[in-house]
Formats: structure tokens, C-alpha cells, sequence
């Protein structure tokens, strides 16, 4: 048993002091996986890596009660945390009352317009949702890849699946999302 997982039994047991030896032991990690999830973003979001983990620490301490059945179930909670904040950072930054449905343009590149990797973001939301209604584990394979930026070997940990299954389940993810994306474009 990880030390990870044993401060986890800790706070599912009430102790109140185990959540403070958590933070150090998987902050590095968590950062580590919101950089590479940054990364993907565009360039000049407020957001950053640092700020997504300190909110996502936030969220998952806030939940009283919260029991987590190991580091993997930590993870997972993690990486939905942050997927959530970066959804509702996109949803945000494209409503009408905060300049939504207008193009950023860097004044450096006046002729090219900046993409708009929010609508993509909340489009593949939305696509996820529908699939994790259709098949929750490889859903939840797709926001360990792509919205925390995990390895193949890393989702498959996470998931108690071993890297071929995750391997399998990721193209099997990849192709069924691409195809609803092209039927909802």
C-alpha cells in the first residue's frame, strides 16, 4: 500500500490532520499533469497550471465526506476537477458579457485570427458526455488522456486496466468521438 493511499484511508477515517501530508506527496504530480494538460491550451489564458491544481485541490477537499477508495480513485477525481474547471473557464470566456463570439487577435499577427479552441473544447464536452452515458470507463480513459494529458501506461494505472485494454478502449474512444464530431459539424 502507497503511503498515498494510506493518508487517503486516513481522511476517509475523519483524520483531520492527513489531508495536510497529501498536498506535498502529490502536488508535484498534479502539476505536473495540469502543465501537460496547459500545454494543449492557447497561449495568453489567465488559467495556469499552478492556479488549475490550487482549484482543483480546492474542489476536492471542499467535498466533506469525500472517501477515496485509493490513489487511483484520487487521480480520477483529480482530473474530473480539472476538467471541469477548464470547461467552465471555456464557457466563461465564451459567454456574450465577457467579449464571447468575438476572435482574439494578437495586435503582432493583425492578419491572422487566433482559433477558437473554446468552441472545440466544449464541443468535445459535450461529445464525452454522450459517450460516458454510452460507456463510462473508456470516457473516463479520454479525460485521463486528454484533459490531464496522462500516458497510455499512466490512464491504464489509474484505471486498474492493464496498457493493452487501455490502448484497445483509447482507439476504440478516439474513433467513436471522431465520428460524432463529424455528424455534429
Amino acid at each position: 500500500m502507497s503511503e498515498v493511499t494510506r493518508i487517503l484511508q486516513d481522511i476517509g477515517e475523519g483524520n483531520s490532520q492527513a489531508a495536510e501530508k497529501l498536498l506535498p506527496l502529490v502536488y508535484d504530480e498534479l502539476r505536473k499533469l495540469a502543465a501537460a494538460r496547459m500545454a494543449k491550451e492557447p497561449a495568453g489564458l489567465t488559467l495556469q497550471p499552478t492556479a488549475l491544481v490550487h482549484e482543483a485541490w480546492l474542489r476536492l477537499g471542499g467535498s466533506d465526506g469525500q472517501i477515496w477508495t485509493g490513489r487511483s480513485h484520487f487521480f480520477a477525481a483529480a482530473a474530473e476537477a480539472m476538467r471541469r474547471i477548464l470547461i467552465e473557464s471555456a464557457r466563461r470566456r465564451k459567454a456574450l458579457r465577457h467579449g464571447g463570439g468575438q476572435v482574439r487577435v494578437d495586435v503582432q499577427d493583425v492578419e491572422l485570427a487566433a482559433p477558437a479552441p473554446d468552441d472545440q473544447l466544449l464541443v468535445i464536452d459535450e461529445a464525452l458526455s454522450r459517450f460516458a452515458a454510452i460507456d463510462p470507463r473508456k470516457a473516463e480513459l479520454v479525460k485521463l488522456r486528454y484533459f490531464i494529458g496522462m500516458t497510455i501506461q499512466e490512464a491504464a494505472d489509474g484505471l486498474n486496466i492493464s496498457e493493452a485494454t487501455a490502448k484497445r478502449w483509447w482507439d476504440y474512444a478516439k474513433a467513436w468521438l471522431f465520428s460524432e464530431l463529424r455528424t455534429t459539424a
